[in-house]
């Protein structure tokens, strides 16, 4: 056997309800700021949700959208902007969203939560145009400290 030992990992803290409340306050202020109603979903590394926030005025199917996005991006550890050209007719991804039985979104504003470099968790924003859910997602991983 050669001398390099395979490094030891070390225990990082999965996402908590605190972070996610955190991560859903933060995004729904950025919205806000913006004059947009949205919906907010956290989700653990398990895909389970923490955290979700609809606004009163959102529409409806935010709710929706906002789950699969941060599915999509735990799925995937990608931000789903990333992501979209990859499920065009040419793309990598082409056939996934049809391949699985699985609520896929490729729509910005999906983003996987990431401690010490590990997935724990991912938020996703549905409710404003693409952009601006991908930018009130990031403003709420900024949040997280």
């Amino acid at each position: 056997m050669s001398g390099t030992a395979t490094p030891a990992r070390t225990a990082v803290a999965p996402l908590t309800t605190e972070d996610a409340e955190l991560l859903v306050s933060a995004a729904r202020s950025a919205a806000e700021r913006a004059g947009v109603t949205v919906s907010v979903s956290v989700l653990d590394a398990g895909g389970h949700p923490l955290a979700f926030r609809r606004d009163d005025r959102a529409v409806l199917i935010s709710g929706e959208t906002s789950t699969r996005k941060a599915f999509t991006a735990l799925q995937l550890d990608a931000p789903t902007a990333d992501l979209v050209d990859a499920v065009r007719p040419d793309g990598l991804f082409h056939t996934l969203p049809t391949a699985l039985d699985r609520p896929l979104l490729f729509i910005a504003g999906g983003l996987p939560v990431h401690r010490d470099g590990r997935l724990i968790g991912a938020i996703g924003v549905g409710g404003g145009a693409p952009d601006q859910d991908h930018a009130f997602a990031a403003a709420a991983l900024d949040a997280l400290v």
